[in-house]
């Protein structure tokens, strides 16, 4: 379980809070949650929650909160642009009892890395007006004076001016935008190494096996199979692929030497194979008459 402050401590659990009223509308499609799950697999990271909450305060503060306090590395998306539903900021501010203040150095990266709009020819950093009261909505950050500013704020890339705003040691504040997200998560990689069980990086192994038969043909082997290597930290996995000519039987741990032992018992007793992607055995559907009209 996470702890106040455990910024620096082991990283064994994580979750993805992704904030929109346009995801929950329709408008936009959540691809950051699906990233996010990724980059905590290929890291061994055990991602345990993904939210998908409206642009609501009271919603933003109680998911702040819970998640900090049950995991040790969280992710939020959405909602720090700088109109006024963007209020991501002002609400992990709220939830943690901290104020909103602005980042100078942030600032002085906004100035030097971005440019105005096109439709704002006459902007000025200098002149105080709407659009730049706007703009300072984006790095006025939830700060702690007690703890080192440049643990809670990160810059992961110098072509870049948006912060990863860090708060309470394991809540990190991200972008919605898919290529940002995606960017800025990457960057926090080197920072997050260091804090793995596994420090090297090498994460959870996945071996799938192919095979013809139905579910419910091999599903008292496969429980019979995940009793058997559940001590050894190995999860079996079935998943059907609908209108396809074979299913999937997944291996996922980190014992990959002891995995790799139980592939030739799996392939037989499930008359499958090993496969490198999903799909890569399935035979190419070919109508004979069409051959025919084609040859002559």
């Amino acid at each position: 379980m996470a702890t106040e402050g455990q910024g620096k401590s082991l990283i064994h659990t994580a979750a993805c809070l992704i904030i929109g009223d346009e995801v929950l509308g329709g408008k936009t499609v959540d691809t950051n949650s699906a990233y996010f799950a990724k980059f905590c697999f290929s890291l061994g990271i055990n991602l345990k929650r993904i939210e998908v909450i409206a642009d609501d305060e009271d919603e933003i503060v109680e998911a702040a909160r819970r998640m900090s306090t049950k995991y040790d590395f969280v992710v939020t998306s959405g909602g720090i642009g700088p109109t006024h539903d963007d209020i991501t900021y002002q609400s992990i501010a709220k939830a943690f009892d901290l104020p909103l203040k602005l980042h100078e150095d942030a600032f002085a990266r906004m100035k030097r890395l971005s440019k105005p709009h096109p439709s704002q020819p006459n902007f000025s950093w200098d002149t105080p007006s709407a659009s730049l009261t706007a703009k300072k909505r984006m790095i006025e950050l939830p700060l702690d004076d007690s703890k080192p500013y440049e643990d809670q704020v990160v810059f992961v890339d110098e072509t870049l001016w948006v912060p990863v705003s860090v708060v309470n040691g394991n809540i990190h504040i991200l972008p919605g935008v898919p290529r940002l997200f995606q960017q800025m998560l990457d960057g926090l990689k080197p920072r997050i190494l260091p804090r793995l069980t596994d420090p090297e990086g090498k994460g959870v192994q996945r071996i799938l096996i192919s095979t013809p038969m139905a579910e419910s043909a091999i599903a008292e082997y496969l429980t019979e199979l995940a009793g058997r290597v559940e001590p050894k930290g190995v999860k079996v996995g079935s998943y059907p692929r609908w209108g396809k000519e074979h299913n999937t039987v997944t291996l996922v741990g980190r014992d990959l030497e002891f995995m790799e032992s139980l592939v030739a018992e799996v392939e037989q007793a499930v008359q499958g194979k090993r496969v490198s992607v999903e799909g890569e055995d399935d035979a190419e559907t070919a109508d004979p008459e069409a051959g025919k009209l084609a040859s002559g």
